[in-house]
């Protein structure tokens, strides 16, 4: 029997048209902040920005949210800056989070109030953050000289590494929050995975635009030597290729399910853009990351056209793959040293931290202790600013009641996930959301043991993005 389908009404017509200028006004500011980031010259009126944005969000919360989401990804650039007028930690994201919050608070029941930090995050994961900084606080004056002199840390005391170390992190879980409450209002939550992918495309033209712009070869940003070029712009190229692994991790399940044609079209192209802006940032975990969500998409939708699919890419990868890009995947491999494997890590980095793990094994040391850490200030490691690994980062900061607190949290995430992968209730495209939202959260596991971090980071912004959609899907539901 044949079925009809009402015409779009002329503000659903409109809304899809803003989509589209939203999108484009982001791409070509992402490209060309990146080519003036490489020059420094980039300035803007911030603050005007953030405070007109400020006064959309009084109008409807969930305006702020899909602005936040936008931004999300890209807010640990120095795209955005770190103060305005003088005021460290005043910057676009915070300015637009408390107002989209003031908003949401003025316009919410008690009990959606009451609903919106899950007794679980609050306390299996942001309580003992909060604790293991207060402990970590009183050695910030023990830091090595080293991370001040480089610039590595923007803090010299307690108050700001309160600042930098537990309240700028937990900024991400807050815009999680948020983005929960707007899609717990929202009529139709799937119009959140068109704001992700725009924002795919902000962060990625950012990073073409910094590239052209500089001017770097191909070989030159595939060496081991090159693993610091983005840091110019504020991110590791590591952290970079851990951020579009779950990005695509959520995508590609949504792209599949999609029943939009212009909305598939559109993933379809932001997943290419994606896989190439991941490509480039030459990150091994990151490859190790899109191979298992790959697999984990093959596994979940494995048909003819998946299998056909694979077979493509895979052709297509073995004729036009530069040979800079197996250099760099087998880095080490043909010598058959795990150390040269690791770029450093056994020798240089974990062997020497691990008899810290004994000094204070039940709560650890604090947030980042390796900033003052015996091997650190003996200088009988690398100084680096980080473990490399996301277990072993937290066994020394939070001890073992803080690694078991964090893991039970993500274990209720995974649960959750599975559980909304299957529901009937949610539209096709939401549960598959939810399926690439456990492809990556195993990407995350994984990729941990070589660096990263089980609290917020920017790279992990996708996930949290997830997470925060997960919330708001509880949220719909009536209390019980």
């Amino acid at each position: 029997m044949a079925t009809t389908t009402a015409a779009p009404s002329a503000h659903e017509a409109a809304g899809r048209h803003g989509w589209l200028l939203a999108g484009f006004f982001l791409v070509a500011f992402g490209a060309a902040s990146g080519y003036m980031l490489a020059f420094g010259e980039l300035e803007a009126l911030y603050v005007t920005l953030s405070l007109m944005m400020c006064i959309a969000v009084l109008v409807d919360f969930r305006i702020g949210a899909v602005a936040l989401v936008l931004m999300l990804p890209a807010s640990d650039t120095t795209l955005f800056p770190r103060g305005m007028m003088g005021i460290s930690g005043l910057n676009p994201v915070n300015l637009l989070l408390a107002g989209t919050l003031a908003s949401f608070a003025l316009r919410s029941r008690w009990e959606e109030l009451r609903r919106f930090m899950p007794w679980q995050l609050l306390w299996l994961f942001i309580v003992p953050i909060m604790l293991a900084g207060l402990l970590g606080s009183r050695h910030a004056l023990d830091i090595m000289p080293y991370f001040y002199e480089t610039g590595t840390i923007d803090f010299t005391d307690a108050a700001g590494y309160l600042r930098e170390l537990v309240v700028k992190p937990l900024v991400m879980v807050m815009v999680a929050l948020m983005l929960g409450a707007a899609v717990a209002k929202s009529r139709r939550p799937e119009a959140f995975i068109v704001a992700m992918a725009i924002s795919v495309w902000f962060i990625a033209m950012l990073q073409f635009g910094f590239i052209i712009a500089t001017g770097v070869r191909l070989g030159s940003l595939a060496s081991a030597s090159a693993r610091a070029f983005f840091d110019t712009i504020g991110v590791h190229a590591n952290d970079l290729g851990r951020l579009y692994v779950v990005a695509y991790a959520l995508l590609v399940f949504a792209w599949w399910e999609s029943k939009s044609r212009a909305q598939q079209g559109f993933l379809f192209v932001t997943l290419g853009v994606l896989s190439f802006a991941l490509l480039l940032t030459f990150s091994r975990g990151a490859f190790v990351g899109f191979a298992l969500v790959s697999l984990w998409f093959m596994a979940k939708k494995f048909n003819a056209k998946t299998v056909t699919l694979a077979a493509l890419a895979l052709l297509v990868l073995a004729v036009f793959l530069p040979g800079v890009v197996y250099d760099r995947v087998l880095l080490g491999v043909d010598e058959g040293d795990a150390n040269v494997v690791t770029a450093g890590r056994i020798e240089f980095i974990w062997m020497p931290l691990l008899p810290e793990l004994a000094r204070s094994p039940v709560w650890g040391s604090g947030l980042s202790s390796i900033l003052w850490s015996y091997p650190m200030v003996t200088e009988s490691m690398l100084p680096v600013g980080h473990p490399h690994n996301a277990y072993l980062e937290t066994l020394l900061d939070m001890g073992v009641a803080g690694l078991v607190l964090l893991l039970a949290y993500y274990g209720h995430v995974w649960m959750r996930f599975h559980a909304l992968s299957r529901d009937p209730e949610l539209s096709p495209q939401m549960r598959a959301l939810f399926q690439g939202a456990l492809a990556g959260l195993a990407a995350f596991f994984v990729t941990g043991m070589a660096g990263s971090s089980l609290r917020p980071t920017g790279e992990f912004a996708f996930l949290w993005m997830a997470i925060g959609m997960m919330y708001g899907i509880y949220a719909r539901r009536p209390a019980g």
